[in-house]
């Protein structure tokens, strides 16, 4: 049945009300052919965020800056709060920015391991399976919007949920864009009171933003076994080398033919094999030297492979070992290393070396990267960030976010991440040095009213100082600063970036001889960054006429309100679906 036409038959419907009129529209339009499909659960969060818009504010006492200054050293960001008004604050100052994500969500065991607002779930629950797919899709949804067009996404889960979450990420990502699925040796030993199967795996989904096609993943250095496997009996002066098998399978009738040994005997391919060379390759690698007949001359032929052939690295295979990354035993010790007198059981903890497989397979030292992990747990991700910048030379930069609950951000993921930037004792008593050149800031959440009225709007725009210094990476204020404070005009500048922000447009005109210093101090040639309060989208360009040729303008509030539209549910009056034909569009906010 053509669905515009039965749209038309709900409208003329009688006997119902508008609400429920709407409600059977919204059904049609939402009805899938494939694929999930499951009841929508809404979130307290969720409903806080249709009166209201998110904000960061910094925790300024429990900011870590190594060197003192904070110039120079990589800003690190630690954020208090649910992950889904974290998210939304950060498509304003990240959208596209990010390049790796890697999160370890709650797997919805039913054993108190997942809350749905401020609720265990159980396994009892009927609606057990949708809370958390609602739970996962807002946020993956986001998810997607942060990363860059390259950027790359793991996602840990079990088996409660991996075919269902399996399922979701082909819908939000496509199945076009599906890397793998890792199964992660999370146990070394089997627990012998289970009368089944004793699971010691856990999987890692990974998709792409980008075309699959073009997504190439870095090698993994090639181990010290490996090159061992190298030898040069014969001292080829070409170097080490190691046999390889001539023979393949299934067979091919033209690669079927006899070779004869330097004993004098003749061998044929295996049964239901051939060679993997035709007869005139195999005569051309025999008088190159790549032909290996044993040390007696008498063996099945193979062919050699130097190691100067072979690429830099060895690509990552589907099943990771606990020997390769580390296993759950590993993770709470080098917890419990950095937080011995800590006694808080931390169940979920990931090992550090499970964390650096998957940064050396999606970053390199070359360039910089942004990390984010939006289910943080104990900080894993920003411990072996560092960890990974110190052996290498590299400049990611990364982003946790967490909640508080039992105090778990402020104990472990921050006391955690503290200690290893500024140095610790571990639980032998054993010295630590601290891997400095890192800065670690950490914010809460802050909330602005959503309806448009000016009062909102500039207290929108005082508010979000931070989250501009977190979208432009410059934290350090300015003694370029004009008299009268930060309550007219803010200034930051670390060398690298210049950031202006003005809370009203009456003081435009004396920001104009501050932005003037900052030209003569500037050290590159990138634009100063210049963000100014305005009613609309016009940020008074032609007062700037003076400095336009070194500024960047941007209008706030209305750059939040725009990066925030398509990410925020709906407000209060738009819960009920309206009819198809009587949506405004982009119609997201109150007047």
């Amino acid at each position: 049945m053509n669905k515009q036409d039965l749209i038309s038959k709900i409208k003329q419907l009688d006997g119902i009300t508008q609400d429920e009129r709407a409600y059977l529209v919204n059904l049609v339009n939402t009805k899938k052919k494939y694929g999930l499909v499951w009841e929508d659960k809404p979130e307290d969060v969720e409903e806080q965020l249709r009166d209201n818009l998110p904000v960061l504010r910094e925790v300024v006492e429990k900011r870590i800056l190594t060197p003192p200054s904070g110039v120079g050293g990589l800003n690190h960001i630690l954020i208090e709060g649910d992950n889904l008004h974290a998210l939304t604050a950060l498509t304003f100052t990240h959208e596209g920015k990010i390049d790796v994500i890697y999160i370890d969500p709650p797997y919805n065991t039913g054993n108190k391991d997942f809350k749905y607002n401020d609720t265990f779930v159980d396994k009892e629950d009927s609606y057990r399976h949708s809370k958390w797919l609602s739970f996962m899709d807002k946020r993956l949804r986001i998810a997607k919007r942060l990363l860059s067009e390259t950027g790359v996404i793991f996602i840990s889960i079990d088996d409660y949920e991996q075919a269902t979450l399996k399922l979701l990420c082909d819908e939000i990502f496509t199945e076009m864009n599906f890397v793998g699925n890792i199964v992660w040796q999370r146990a070394y030993s089997p627990i012998n009171l289970k009368k089944t199967i004793s699971q010691n795996h856990d999987f890692i989904l990974i998709y792409c933003k980008q075309d699959f096609a073009t997504l190439e993943l870095n090698k993994l250095p090639r181990t010290e076994e490996a090159n061992n496997r190298y030898k040069n009996p014969d001292n080829d002066v070409r170097g080490d080398w190691k046999s390889s098998d001539l023979s393949v399978g299934p067979a091919v009738e033209k690669n079927i033919y006899e070779i004869t040994l330097p004993s004098g005997r003749i061998v044929l391919p295996p049964n239901g094999r051939s060679w993997v060379l035709n007869k005139d390759r195999f005569e051309e690698f025999l008088n190159d030297n790549r032909i290996w007949f044993g040390t007696k001359n008498d063996s099945v032929p193979s062919v050699k492979k130097f190691k100067t052939e072979v690429r830099d690295g060895v690509v990552a295979m589907s099943l990771w070992t606990y020997q390769e990354v580390g296993h759950t035993q590993d993770a709470k010790r080098e917890l419990k290393e950095v937080l011995h007198e800590n006694e808080r059981p931390f169940e979920t903890v990931k090992p550090i070396k499970l964390i650096d497989r998957i940064l050396k397979l999606t970053t390199d030292n070359k360039k910089s990267y942004t990390i984010l992990d939006f289910f943080a747990g104990s900080g894993t991700t920003l411990h072996a960030t560092m960890q990974l910048n110190a052996e290498d030379g590299g400049n990611r930069q990364c982003i946790l976010v967490t909640n508080n609950e039992n105090n778990i951000c402020e104990e472990v993921t921050y006391e955690r991440n503290k200690r290893v930037i500024e140095g610790y004792t571990n639980a032998k008593g054993v010295a630590v040095a601290g891997l400095e050149n890192n800065n670690l800031r950490y914010f809460k959440a802050d909330y602005v009213g959503r309806t448009k009225s000016l009062k909102n709007k500039k207290e929108l725009t005082r508010l979000a100082t931070e989250l501009l210094c977190i979208k432009e990476d410059c934290y350090s204020p300015s003694p370029l600063t004009p008299e009268g404070g930060t309550k007219k005009v803010a200034v930051f500048e670390d060398g690298k970036t210049q950031l202006v922000v003005i809370y009203d447009d009456v003081f435009i005109s004396d920001s104009i001889e501050t932005i003037k210093k900052l030209k003569e101090n500037q050290k590159t040639d990138t634009r100063i960054k210049v963000y100014v309060f305005c009613n609309g989208q016009y940020p008074y360009t032609e007062d700037f006429d003076e400095v336009a040729d070194f500024v960047e303008l941007c209008a706030l509030p209305d750059a939040i309100y725009k990066a925030y539209q398509n990410v925020l549910p709906k407000t209060k009056r738009d819960i009920v679906p309206t009819l198809e034909d009587d949506v405004a569009e982009n119609d997201l906010f109150t007047a």
